[in-house]
């Protein structure tokens, strides 16, 4: 028994050695310039990365089909390399960024990507919004003046929120968790248009054309950004609500590294991917192909 206590006694000691230890070499961390600039520059080159693949995907697209105009599918592609090319600037240009005055417009700056990517794949669910209810032969007019209107009023709720109540804890609380509930919103915004063209798509003959490669889209795409948007509204609310937590980039870098991956650059990559089939061509009006 004796040695059976001597035994847990050291376990217990050496676990809590390990656990300060460990906390030592996260606030080595947390304090190393390398450490920040190595972060912020990994950063900056995924999003850049991201940001090329959008904009040659954007490319391709146009020279397929430039009669078509500005597709949702391009504006998509556009946005998408307009909001990853702001994420690369600012992670690239850091410290300029982070020595902004007054305090707000550097908060301002910083919120704004994750504005536009709101309304980027928020794009996507008025595009789906739009086939499912043509497609059960129900009005749509109404849905395109619902999305501006909804990442309209967003917006200037947030650039009022840091305007004029960044200066207090409460005003940069209160603009976290206005984020998070609009991140739920997004998420559910997938998870009810998604889900219905899915369930949609399933009814089709299966000898239908292009039918499961559209079941994959969906499926997929729905599932990877409902999840995103799921596991930015979890954070920020934890950030408001947990005690001790703070998601601020100048605090802790690796936080922010996983942060940004699993909220932002990853699913980016993924839905690019899963959409980088190209519309098909134009049949001239005035030549048939031959059948």
């Amino acid at each position: 028994m004796a040695f059976g206590l001597r035994t847990k006694s050291f376990a217990f000691i050496e676990g809590e050695a390990e656990f300060v230890s460990a906390l030592q070499w996260w606030n080595r961390i947390d304090d190393s310039d390398q450490w920040q600039r190595g972060t912020y520059y990994a950063l900056c080159a995924a999003y850049t990365l991201v940001s090329f693949i959008a904009l040659v995907q954007l490319v391709r697209i146009q020279m397929r089909v430039p009669e078509y105009g500005w597709t949702t599918q391009k504006v998509f592609h556009l946005m998408n390399f307009v909001v990853n090319g702001c994420m690369a600037v600012l992670f690239g240009l850091y410290k300029s960024v982070f020595s902004i005055r007054p305090k707000a417009l550097e908060q301002v700056l910083m919120e704004l990507p994750g504005l536009l990517f709101f309304s980027t794949y928020t794009l996507l669910v008025l595009f789906w919004a739009e086939i499912y209810h043509q497609a059960r032969s129900e009005p749509a007019q109404k849905l395109r003046p619902a999305y501006f209107i909804i990442n309209g009023f967003i917006y200037l709720i947030c650039l009022w929120i840091y305007m004029s109540a960044s200066k207090t804890a409460t005003g940069l609380e209160a603009a976290e968790l206005f984020l998070s509930v609009s991140s739920f919103f997004a998420a559910l915004g997938f998870l009810l248009y998604g889900g219905r063209l899915f369930f949609l798509l399933r009814r089709f003959p299966i000898e239908s054309r292009g039918r499961q490669k559209k079941l994959y889209e969906v499926g997929s795409v729905t599932s990877i950004c409902c999840t995103c948007f799921l596991i930015r509204c979890a954070l920020l609310a934890f950030s408001v609500f947990g005690k001790n937590t703070d998601l601020d980039v100048l605090n802790h870098p690796i936080l922010n590294l996983v942060y940004y991956l699993m909220v932002e650059i990853v699913p980016s990559a993924l839905v690019l991917f899963i959409l980088r089939k190209l519309p098909p061509r134009r049949v001239s009006d005035q030549y048939h192909p031959i059948r």
